[in-house]
C-alpha cells in the first residue's frame, strides 16, 4: 500500500472533522446543558430564564403602562374542596410548587405574590397559554382582512403541507384541536412526538419542517385530540399572511395597545420562527392583561383590540366533539373553544393552560382574573392532587366566590 497516496486525503478527512465539530459540538453541548435545565429539580431557575438557552425575539413594553389597581393583599380562604377532599390553601399553593400567583377581581388586584425566584418584572414562560394568544392574534388577522375565514384549510395559505396530515385540514378544525392529525403529546414519555419536537427544537431544527412530517390520523372536525404543533401551524399561517413575525405582530396589535408593563420574548428556532405553541415569556401582571382583554370582549379602554365576534366564538363550545364529557374527546372534563380550555360549569369560565400548571383562569360571572405560574416537579405524576388541574380549578373557584 503506498501511503503517501493517502497522505492528502486524510488531511483533507481531519479538515472536514474539525469542521463538523467546530458546527456541531457548541449545539450539542447546547442540547445537553438544556436537558440537564430541564430536570426537575431544576425547573424554577429554567422557567424564569429561558432565554439562557434557546434564541429569542423581544417584544418591547408599552410606552404608556396599564396598571391595575390594588388594595392591600387579602387573607387567603383557609382552605378548599375538590370531591370531599379538604385542601389547606397555603400548602396548596406550595406544594404545587407556585413561583407567582395574581388574583384579580373587579378590575382590582385583590392578591399578588411570588416565590422560587419569581418577582413582579420576571419573565416566565408561558407554555402553552401562548397558544391563547396566537388565536387573538388569527382573530385580528381576520378581521383586517390578512385571512379570509377559518373555514379555509391550511394548505390554502401553506402549499407545502400538500401530501401532509394537514392537507386540506380546514382552519377551524386547528383552531378547535381537532386536526385529526396522528400526535402523542404525552411530555414523559421521552420517545413521544412532542419530545421528538422538543429534540429537534432545541438541535436548532425547523419547526415548519417538523410539522410538514406528521401524519392524518382520523378525519378532521370529528375528534378534539390536544396537538401542540396545530398552534405552530395557526402561527405559520400568520406570518405567511400578514408578512409579519408573531413577535412583531403581537407587539404591535395586543401588546403595546393594551398597555403591558414590562417587555417579553418569545422563543425561536434557528430559522426565526417563534415557538407559537409555548414559548412566550412574559411577567404575570402582563399575562393577567390577556385575560382582562377577553374579559371585556376584547374592548380595551374604548378600543377594540380584538373582535367581539372572535372573542364570543372562543370561549364556547360549538361541536359535540368539543364537550367536556363527548365520547369524541381525548380530555374528559373539558370542553374547547379556539385554543382556549373551557371547565364544565355553568359560569362562563375559560382558561389559558400550559404544562407545569400555568394558568390564565376567567370567571366573567365573578370578574374574577387569576393567573399562576409554577415550576411543579409533581407535574408528571397523574396521581398527585398539587399537580391537578381540575384540583386548581376549585382553588380559582373558592377564590373567585369568597365575597359571596
Amino acid at each position: 500500500m503506498n501511503f503517501k497516496k493517502l497522505k492528502i486525503p486524510s488531511i483533507i478527512l481531519l479538515l472536514i472533522l474539525i469542521v463538523v465539530a467546530i458546527i456541531y459540538i457548541p449545539t450539542i453541548r447546547k442540547a445537553i446543558l438544556f436537558k440537564k435545565a430541564m430536570a426537575l429539580d431544576n425547573l424554577e431557575h429554567t422557567f424564569i430564564n429561558m432565554d439562557e438557552h434557546i434564541p429569542t425575539k423581544k417584544v418591547d413594553k408599552a410606552g404608556k403602562p396599564f396598571v391595575f389597581p390594588r388594595i392591600k393583599n387579602i387573607t387567603l380562604p383557609s382552605n378548599f374542596v375538590y370531591k370531599e377532599s379538604e385542601f389547606d390553601t397555603k400548602k396548596y399553593i406550595d406544594s404545587s410548587y407556585t413561583q407567582g400567583l395574581l388574583f384579580i377581581q373587579n378590575d382590582t388586584i385583590q392578591y399578588e405574590s411570588y416565590w422560587r425566584g419569581q418577582q413582579e418584572d420576571t419573565k416566565h414562560i408561558s407554555w402553552s397559554m401562548a397558544k391563547s394568544y396566537v388565536s387573538a392574534l388569527f382573530g385580528i388577522a381576520i378581521e383586517e382582512g390578512y385571512i379570509k375565514n377559518i373555514d379555509q384549510t391550511v394548505d390554502e395559505y401553506l402549499p407545502e403541507f400538500k401530501g401532509s396530515g394537514y392537507d386540506n385540514v380546514k382552519i377551524k378544525d386547528i383552531l378547535q384541536m381537532s386536526s385529526g392529525v396522528k400526535f402523542n403529546e404525552d411530555y414523559s414519555d421521552p420517545n413521544s412526538d412532542i419530545n421528538r419536537y422538543w429534540e429537534g427544537f432545541v438541535f436548532g431544527g425547523s419547526q415548519d419542517e417538523f410539522a410538514a412530517t406528521l401524519e392524518n390520523e382520523r378525519p378532521p372536525g370529528t375528534y378534539n385530540k390536544y396537538v401542540s404543533i396545530d398552534t405552530h401551524v395557526l402561527g405559520m399561517i400568520i406570518v405567511k399572511a400578514t408578512g409579519k413575525s408573531l413577535t412583531d405582530y403581537l407587539e404591535e396589535k395586543i401588546w403595546k395597545t393594551i398597555g403591558n408593563e414590562y417587555g417579553a420574548y418569545w422563543l425561536a428556532d434557528e430559522y426565526g420562527m417563534e415557538q407559537a405553541n409555548g414559548g412566550l415569556n412574559a411577567a404575570l401582571r402582563d399575562f393577567a392583561k390577556l385575560g382582562r382583554l377577553y374579559l371585556n370582549k376584547g374592548n380595551w379602554e374604548g378600543n377594540q383590540i380584538v373582535p367581539a365576534n372572535w372573542i364570543d366564538k372562543s370561549i364556547i363550545i360549538t361541536e359535540e366533539h368539543l364537550m367536556p364529557q363527548s365520547e369524541n374527546s381525548a380530555d374528559k372534563g373539558f370542553g374547547y373553544g379556539y385554543q382556549w380550555w373551557i371547565p364544565e360549569g355553568t359560569e362562563g369560565e375559560f382558561m389559558a393552560i400550559g404544562i407545569f400548571n400555568q394558568y390564565i383562569y376567567v370567571n366573567p360571572t365573578t370578574n374574577t382574573i387569576i393567573v399562576k405560574n409554577s415550576a411543579n416537579e409533581n407535574y408528571y405524576d397523574g396521581t398527585n392532587p398539587y399537580s391537578s388541574t381540575f384540583v386548581h380549578i376549585e382553588l380559582f373557584r373558592k377564590l373567585a366566590h369568597m365575597n359571596e
